[in-house]
């Protein structure tokens, strides 16, 4: 059976759960990620706020709570109580789908996060390519988006993000092909385990091809998220909003809620692969260091260390999630040309490079990290000398 929560959760309080007993765990399980990561979507409005008003000398939200906190709340209540006009000769169906949809393909990919070790809800062993497929859905729905709206600037905007997402699909998925012949493993909890707690230890560093595929990954899933300078989609300049310009309400807010808990997941997903995802440093995460150090009953240590690895996985993706915001504010936006040749004549081709050359690195160093081979050669040296 996969390692779940459930799984998790009997280990850690011997106790036999039964299928009823499972089927609540879980329903409380979904319950919560899908509300947390509303109310991550929800902040991250405010901090995209504050963050650019930081780097624009201004204040930001200052009005609605402390320091402005609330005013996603208020923007929240505002689109609640708006009224969801349909065009006349939209395509309602596809209208008022789409925006679920974007909404179903990010909440799906919450299925294999890990965020600890115990806190994954199914550890599938194709756990990439079930975030692979199910990712796709977001670039479905914003297409149907501006076909269903039959505006032609809407139209415009969804034909560019099909385009786009489909062609940074290609890089990305190289960059997710060269982490997994690393780690041997498609489970996302394997491609964690394969890495320690130390950043010499995380997959960033292993390799100087894998240094590279880092931030060539990072640009593809910036442009998959449509977010700038990579949001030819929605450019404001030359069409006015783009895909969701004839959507109003709480269809609109869906759009937005997708954009920014996907921006989430994405760097969860780039902390998973690159960064050590919830990792924590000289096995504090297992609780058996802890429980030898404080004493007491197993679970404390097992439930310290489950806080200690939500910690590590929150600070690295909330770090990744402040450059995202950062990047948007400083950066321009591309041209479609420009956005289209960075793809095909850039990303794909070093990505290409970088996966034969990670390789050529595990057959010539079996498997070693760039660490452990200087490690070996001063511990060699150091020996010869006596």
């Amino acid at each position: 059976m996969n390692s779940s929560i459930v799984s998790f959760l009997s280990e850690m309080t011997n106790f036999e759960f039964t299928s009823l007993h499972a089927f609540i765990i879980f329903g409380i399980a979904c319950f919560l990620m899908v509300n947390v990561s509303a109310l991550i979507g929800g902040l991250g409005t405010y901090a995209e706020r504050k963050i650019s008003a930081d780097l624009q000398m201004r204040q930001g939200p200052n009005r609605v709570g402390p320091f402005g906190i609330l005013q996603f709340l208020a923007d929240g209540v505002k689109l609640l109580l708006k009224e969801i006009i349909i065009p006349t000769q939209a395509d309602k169906v596809l209208f008022l789908i789409s925006p679920l949809l974007c909404l179903a393909g990010v909440f799906a990919t919450l299925a294999v996060l890990p965020i600890s070790s115990g806190l994954i809800l199914t550890d599938l062993n194709i756990g990439i390519l079930y975030v692979l497929g199910v990712s796709s859905l977001v670039g479905v729905g914003i297409f149907l988006g501006g076909y269903s709206s039959n505006s032609k600037w809407s139209m415009l905007g969804g034909m560019r993000g099909a385009a786009q997402i489909i062609s940074y699909e290609v890089p990305v998925t190289l960059c997710i092909i060269s982490i997994v012949l690393m780690a041997g493993g498609l489970s996302m909890t394997t491609l964690v385990n394969e890495q320690g707690g130390l950043p010499h230890q995380w997959y960033i560093l292993h390799n100087p091809f894998a240094f590279i595929g880092f931030f060539v990954f990072f640009i593809g899933i910036l442009a998959e998220s449509n977010r700038a300078p990579f949001d030819l989609p929605e450019a404001e300049s030359e069409l006015v909003s783009g895909y969701h310009t004839e959507y109003s309400g709480m269809a609109f807010s869906f759009f937005a809620l997708a954009e920014y808990i996907e921006v989430f997941v994405l760097c969860g997903i780039s902390a998973t692969l690159y960064l050590g995802g919830y990792k924590v440093p000289f096995e504090l995460g297992s609780g058996e260091l802890i429980n030898s150090t404080l004493g007491g009953p197993e679970f404390i240590g097992k439930g310290i260390g489950q806080l200690l690895q939500l910690g590590a996985f929150f600070t690295k993706t909330f770090l990744l999630y402040y450059v995202v915001i950062w990047i948007r504010w400083t950066l321009p936006r591309l041209r479609v040309d420009q956005l289209v040749s960075l793809c095909w004549k850039y990303l794909t081709p070093i990505s290409i490079i970088n996966l034969i050359g990670i390789a050529a690195w595990e057959w010539i160093f079996k498997g070693q990290s760039i660490f452990n081979l200087i490690a070996s050669l001063l511990h060699s040296s150091g020996g010869g000398g006596h």
